[in-house]
């Protein structure tokens, strides 16, 4: 055991001390010369002009503008989707759907100039909790148009669905096995 313990030992010293002188003999690359350093620019890096950063600026701005508004116009929609397809079509060229839409649109310009915003600047305390009351009033009001329009127009889209109900349930069931 001794003995094997030592031959052990004895050859692992032999292998390293090999590797080592034989990593000794091996040419080393010859180390790259420094580059040649730049001179850099003092702070700030390259020199800029503010008249072309303020046009750049307000191009920017201009471009951001113009699509914001066409974001604005378009609104939230799913894109990749024929726009006029499936039930959604039936709903927005229904005729009662639009009658409804025109009369709440209606009520609602309405509603908006009911209330007079330069009023309220000279108004006194007095007048300011009756203005108060009456916007309040006007959005009670308001919430309770907004209800029955929802559900007008909820009632409608049942009526449609029902309508156009796919009747393939009961096409299925009437076929008799075998035909």
């Amino acid at each position: 055991m001794f003995i094997n313990r030592i031959l052990k030992i004895g050859l692992t010293a032999i292998v390293v001390s090999t590797l080592v002188t034989a990593q000794a003999q091996v040419p080393q690359p010859a180390p790259k010369p420094d580059k040649p350093k730049k001179e850099k620019p003092e702070r700030g890096g390259k020199k800029w002009d503010p008249a072309k950063v303020k046009e750049r600026l307000k191009a920017a701005f201009e471009k951001r503008g113009k699509h914001r508004g066409d974001a604005k116009k378009r609104g939230n929609k799913v894109r990749g989707r024929k726009k006029d397809s499936g039930f959604g079509k039936l709903v927005r060229d229904d005729a009662k759907i639009k009658e409804l839409k025109e009369a709440f649109a209606a009520a609602a310009k309405k509603n908006k100039t009911a209330f007079d915003r330069g009023a309220w600047k000279d108004a006194t305390d007095d007048e300011k909790k009756a203005l108060r009351e009456q916007m309040s009033a006007s959005r009670k009001g308001w919430m309770e148009q907004m209800k029955a329009h929802r559900k007008e127009v909820h009632a409608r889209i049942k009526e449609i669905r029902e309508e156009f109900k796919n009747k393939r349930d009961e096409v299925i069931d009437g076929n008799k096995p075998g035909d």
